[in-house]
């Protein structure tokens, strides 16, 4: 039997380069799994997420079985937030699958927030990009028109349109010597 052969020729896919990092960096902030911290807006909602940062989650102490998750707000939004503690104890724990998280302390800080409550994972809309040349996208349509399936077609051409305008961007260039 044969070894498969590898594809990638020697490179390695950008998320296994970090993902050592961020669970480390994750884990000795108290997240075993790093996606409450990557994941806070889908778990418990934009308003929510919008007004909450997770800080740490801890072990063991008095209450028992389950972790403490402390949840950093302003003042301003720590009654709003101790409101809805029980939806996102639920939201948080079913992705965990089952009651990971017994309690939510609820930390207040100033408007600009500690070193930690500056750290944000909301996601943000791309910046706008550069329309592409018509040029480019007249001859990437001509390139794939021979591609039947529409959505496949409509890739093919952002990608040929993408790679045609960086090849004229790379000759328009100056060569620096």
């Amino acid at each position: 039997m044969s070894k498969r052969k590898s594809t990638t020729y020697g490179f390695a896919r950008t998320s296994k380069l970090v993902q050592s990092r961020v669970r480390s960096v994750t884990e000795s902030r108290g997240f075993a799994q790093s996606r409450v911290l990557t994941h806070w807006e889908e778990i418990v909602g934009p308003d929510t997420a919008a007004m909450t940062r997770p800080v740490e989650v801890s072990y063991g102490g008095k209450g028992g079985f389950g972790a403490t998750l402390v949840v950093l707000t302003t003042g301003a939004n720590a009654p709003l937030v101790q409101m809805k503690l029980g939806e996102i104890l639920e939201r948080i724990n079913s992705v965990y699958g089952y009651r990971a998280i017994a309690r939510i302390r609820v930390t207040q800080t100033a408007p600009t927030g500690f070193a930690q409550g500056q750290v944000d994972f909301v996601h943000r809309p791309k910046a706008a990009q550069p329309k592409p040349d018509p040029a480019a996208q007249a001859r990437a349509r001509e390139v794939t028109q021979d591609v039947g399936d529409d959505s496949l077609r409509a890739a093919l051409e952002r990608l040929a349109t993408n790679v045609i305008s960086k090849q004229s961007r790379a000759k328009a260039r100056p060569t620096k010597f």
